[in-house]
């Protein structure tokens, strides 16, 4: 086993002790001896749609400012393109085996191809100090407390920075203080980036202790159907810093403030858009009434105490925290000359929890590719929403690891993407039900974009976010909302694929054509590269998911019609999307073809593996399969870094591997994160982030098979920990602590009174629970 760096063990001397029943108080900080040089080593703060990236300069600070809803255009692109007419001329095509003309087609009469329309920077708060001498310089990130702060000394005062974006107070809050007698003296400015040329804000000062900055988002250099076009509308936004001083006087200028002798000051920055109101302005103005009324302190612990109650309820703890002496980025430089850093895996785990917080709260837009984090006009892919995996995977975490409020947003935004794709299901392709693409955006836009049919000619989006309406209620038990949201979403999917389907002459299955596996292709009869086909793994893992989660809801809400029997029908001769190939690999396609791009980063055909449940330890065969299915991706280089190797993690935890999962991790945290342990796609993606949370969830507890098993895929070197507060389908809460790489005891909770089945290792119980009452477990699972 490698060295946990023992020569830093001389610094401090931590006794670690498995948890019983309640948690060891550790906080989970983030630091840093130097200012960050660049936007991916600045540190995030959020609240969920207000975020900012902290660089924490003590000479020239840049907090890059951002807001959910800063998008330019409107939903006012149309919601379909092409008609039933065209897909009839495809599928003809598929059929008798024309796949080059099939996919030029399907570009061709259904894609708005190229789009540039993009997620954007609220613009940047730039604090410009004296030019004095700073000594004793630290920069953390605290993720208990989700604060950023900066401490140093000037001239041999001390001083410090704070950061938080408050979600309780709608506010972000910076405050400066110092020692020094004299105080300090610095210049706030607001800014955002020009676009294309064109000016995208107007800033003013309409009183000394104010600056305002109004706008509308714009997209001067944006695209549809790989044609340039200017979009010169979109969300209008207002911006508004003020600021509160006990000390020192302030000076308006040039549409900046100019800060002297000021030992303390208190910087409130709030901004309200178009897209939640049409009065935002006087949203902004009703905030700062409030929050100016409030004392600092009285802002601090709302924040504090908002926050906590989220990420408090889930915490992991592997040891070893003597080497919290060493500065973060260090850390990082060990491990990738191959040294063991457990307790890195563990804030990381927490980092992802803090990022889905921070950028997911009931009533904002969910999480996109950046979170809400980004510096740009036109973001890297838009910054949008990829439905594909990307959207996905950012939220695989919520349920498990305590979360489930963070999930509204993804519900939110799923039941617009419903309504405008049940447009398009009946006007593309003359279908009922409704559908989505591969990628949306904040104007929840169904219909399909790709310049190649590899990128983006795949129906199956809304179908894969239609799951997590039914993982949702598996894990919160909740029938208010299977009846009112999840039921009618799952439903709107199997209408949709109840029509699409096709029936197979050959085999009287139904199959699904024209199909394409997400940005993978293969060799035709040709020689040549080709996407379009039929009957591909991942659609039929979909379909026959969507299909079972309906009839699912269906039995449990006591309803049985016509529809219902249809559904059953069809799933019962729906074409396979599992089969094992001759070389004991799962097909990807409907057969066996050769494949331009062997270490593909897309494994899709493992759905049913993870996040699917229809391969599991049941079936030995599957199992065997699907993971001679992930080495040969990765014998051929697969699984870069980010989310790729996230979803690998995830993978092997549910194949019970615990050192193909030991050995993912070291190299997720190797090659896949930055100094600020965000995820590097590269660029920066959140998926990978909070990929990786999920992925060590599922090595600690799955529940997807009907049953809680304990502990399936512990590495071997997370020797001694515990976890408490994950959350298991049957809304049963689960903490668990090891000692020697064996379970030392579980406590169990659940929300209601139900018999389960537990497993660890080769044991087996049943165990009964009562409503709200923990029950604790020893090693052999018998009752403490």
């Amino acid at each position: 086993m490698k060295t946990f760096f023992k020569f830093y063990f001389l610094i401090s001397i931590i006794i670690f002790s498995a948890c019983k029943t309640e948690t060891i108080k550790h906080e989970n900080i983030l630091w840093y001896t130097s200012p960050a040089k660049n936007w991916d080593n600045a540190l995030p703060v959020g609240n969920g749609r207000l975020g900012a990236m902290v660089f924490g300069n003590p000479i020239h600070e840049r907090i890059q400012l951002n807001e959910d809803s800063m998008w330019p255009g409107g939903p006012d692109w149309g919601n379909s393109k092409g008609t039933p007419k065209d897909l009839a001329e495809i599928r003809k095509l598929v059929n008798n085996g024309k796949v080059h003309i099939a996919d030029s087609l399907i570009v061709e009469r259904f894609s708005y191809k190229n789009v540039t329309r993009s997620h954007q920077t609220m613009g940047d708060l730039f604090i410009d100090f004296d030019d004095n001498e700073v000594t004793d310089y630290k920069r953390q990130l605290n993720l208990n407390k989700a604060i950023v702060s900066s401490t140093y000394k000037i001239d041999g005062y001390n001083t410090s920075q704070t950061i938080f974006s408050s979600a309780v107070d709608d506010v972000l809050v910076i405050k400066l203080t110092t020692e020094n007698p004299k105080g300090l003296n610095c210049n706030l400015k607001l800014s955002r980036p020009d676009d294309n040329g064109h000016s995208t804000v107007t800033v003013s000062t309409p009183s000394n202790n104010l600056i305002k900055m109004e706008g509308m988002v714009t997209q001067y250099g944006g695209m549809k159907d790989s044609k340039p076009v200017q979009i010169d509308y979109g969300v209008k936004f207002e911006t508004v810093l003020q600021v509160k001083n006990t000390s020192g006087s302030i000076v308006a200028k040039n549409n900046s403030l100019f800060l002297k002798n000021v030992t303390d000051a208190t910087f409130f920055i709030v901004c309200n858009t178009s897209f939640y109101s049409n009065n935002y302005a006087a949203k902004n103005t009703e905030t700062l009434k409030k929050i100016t009324s409030k004392s600092y302190n009285t802002l601090l612990q709302n924040h504090i105490s908002d926050y906590q109650n989220l990420y408090n309820r889930t915490i992991l703890d592997l040891g070893h925290h003597q080497l919290d002496s060493i500065p973060t980025n260090k850390r990082l430089e060990l491990l990738k000359q191959g040294n063991e850093d457990v307790d890195l895996t563990a804030k990381l785990f927490q980092y992802g929890r803090y990022l889905l917080i921070s950028s997911s709260r009931p009533n904002t837009n969910p999480a996109n590719l950046q979170g809400i984090w980004n510096e740009h006009i036109q973001a890297p892919w838009n910054a949008d929403y990829h439905l594909n995996i990307n959207l996905q995977m950012n939220y695989w975490l919520a349920d498990v690891t305590n979360l489930s409020e963070c999930n509204e947003p993804l519900f939110d935004f799923t039941d617009k993407l419903i309504e405008r794709g049940k447009i398009l299901a009946k006007e593309q392709y003359g279908f009922n039900g409704t559908v989505a693409h591969q990628t949306t955006d904040l104007w929840a836009t169904p219909w399909m974009r790709a310049s190649k049919p590899y990128w983006g000619a795949w129906i199956h989006g809304g179908g894969w976010l239609a799951q997590h309406y039914w993982e949702h209620y598996r894990f919160t038990q909740d029938t208010t909302f299977l009846k009112n949201r999840a039921l009618p979403a799952l439903k709107s999917y199997a209408q949709f694929y109840n029509d699409w389907l096709v029936l197979d002459v050959k085999d009287s299955t139904w199959v699904s054509t024209p199909e394409t596996s997400p940005e993978n292709s293969y060799v035709a009869q040709d020689g040549n590269p080709a996407a379009v086909s039929k009957g591909n793994a991942m659609a039929h893992q979909i379909i026959g998911e969507v299909f079972d989660n309906y009839l699912a809801s269906a039995k449990i809400l006591n309803i049985n019609n016509d529809f219902t029997n249809n559904i059953k029908e069809k799933r019962s001769h729906l074409h396979s999307g599992i089969k094992i190939g001759p070389d004991g690999r799962l097909l990807e396609w409907d057969k066996v073809y050769e494949e331009p791009e062997k270490g593909h980063r897309h494994i899709s055909h493992l759905y049913a593996l993870h996040p699917g449940d229809d391969i599991t330890s049941k079936n030995p065969k599957l199992f065997k399969a699907a993971k001679k299915t992930i080495q040969y991706r990765l014998e051929h280089g697969g699984a870069g870094p980010g989310w790729s190797r996230a979803w690998i993690i995830n993978f092997y935890a549910r194949l019970l591997d615990k050192n193909a999962v030991q050995k993912n991790i070291d190299l997720f945290m190797q090659r896949s994160i930055y100094g600020n342990l965000l995820d590097t796609h590269p660029p920066f993606q959140i998926d990978g982030n909070l990929g990786f949370t999920s992925g060590i969830a599922e090595i600690l507890l799955q529940s997807h098979e009907g049953f809680l098993r304990i502990l399936p895929a512990l590495p071997d070197n997370w020797e001694n920990g515990s976890i408490n507060g994950l959350k298991a389908r049957g809304n049963i809460i689960v903490n668990i602590s090891w000692k020697d790489g064996k379970l030392d005891q579980l406590t169990l909770k659940s929300a209601s009174t139900k018999t389960i089945k537990v497993k660890y290792d080769d044991l087996e119980v049943l165990i009964s629970l009562t409503k709200d009452i923990p029950i604790t477990f020893d090693s052999h699972l018998k009752k403490e």
